[in-house]
């Protein structure tokens, strides 16, 4: 039972200071070092707890530990939770628009509202795109650490050698301006061409970014002179999202 409670204990320090290491869980928790290494391992193991900077050996929480909390808070998963906020943006910009949740360095669409106009942006919930070619990763990326921006910078992108998507220099100067404006925007199709994009993180209850909105535009139609508006809007629905999570 002591290792159960240990373990546990772990996984609730390691959500609430992500990044951590080893000898600050330790000191944090008065677990020794070595029963803290078992318990990180054993929460890997059952998928709940990531390393986030290898260079560090700095752990972080999976989306496991996210969907469970949502869950036990109110009986439903983020797409259920987010589903008015998502349809209603949709709605005030006639633009597509889509949610999805950071997967390591990767994110996955969980729901979408497509636009009603002919041309439109559509792609599917379930759908998988390198975190670092969205404008919703870039987003998410400006609200974490350095150490753990440093780690999804490891994942090169020979699938998309051919496109405009950042190199690592131009990403962090992307990841900084995101973080000075508050939004992302991608109006080169750096995943998908021809298609441009405003979107905010979502974050949780800690601050910690779980989530992405992003607002998505055929590049012909796309109004750099309506950009200030769809930001707000989208920053303002992520921010709702964010509270919706904190409080459910």
């Amino acid at each position: 039972m002591n290792s159960v409670l240990s373990t546990l204990r772990v996984l609730e320090e390691v959500a609430m200071r992500q990044p951590i290491g080893v000898s600050e869980l330790a000191r944090a928790t008065g677990i020794p070092k070595s029963s803290v290494q078992r318990c990180l391992v054993t929460l890997q193991q059952a998928g709940w707890l990531r390393i986030v900077d290898r260079a560090h050996a700095r752990w972080g929480v999976t989306m496991k530990v996210l969907a469970i909390g949502l869950r036990g808070a109110g009986e439903q998963d983020l797409r259920e939770l987010a589903e008015p906020v998502v349809k209603r943006l949709a709605a005030e910009t006639d633009e597509t628009v889509q949610l999805g949740l950071r997967d390591g360095a990767e994110y996955v669409i969980v729901a979408t509202q497509d636009s009603t106009q002919v041309v439109r942006v559509c792609l599917e919930v379930g759908t998988r795109v390198p975190l670092r070619a969205t404008s919703a990763g870039v987003a998410i990326m400006s609200r974490l650490e350095p150490a753990e921006v440093d780690e999804l910078l490891r994942h090169t992108l020979k699938e998309f050698a051919d496109s405009p998507v950042p190199d690592d220099d131009e990403l962090r100067a992307e990841i900084a301006g995101t973080a000075q404006r508050g939004y992302a925007r991608n109006v080169s199709g750096w995943f998908r061409p021809h298609v441009a994009s405003v979107a905010a993180a979502v974050t949780d209850a800690s601050g910690h970014p779980v989530a992405g909105l992003t607002l998505s535009v055929p590049q012909m139609r796309y109004d750099e002179a309506r950009e200030a508006d769809f930001a707000r809007l989208v920053v303002a629905a992520a921010d709702e999202i964010s509270e919706l999570i904190s409080s459910g």
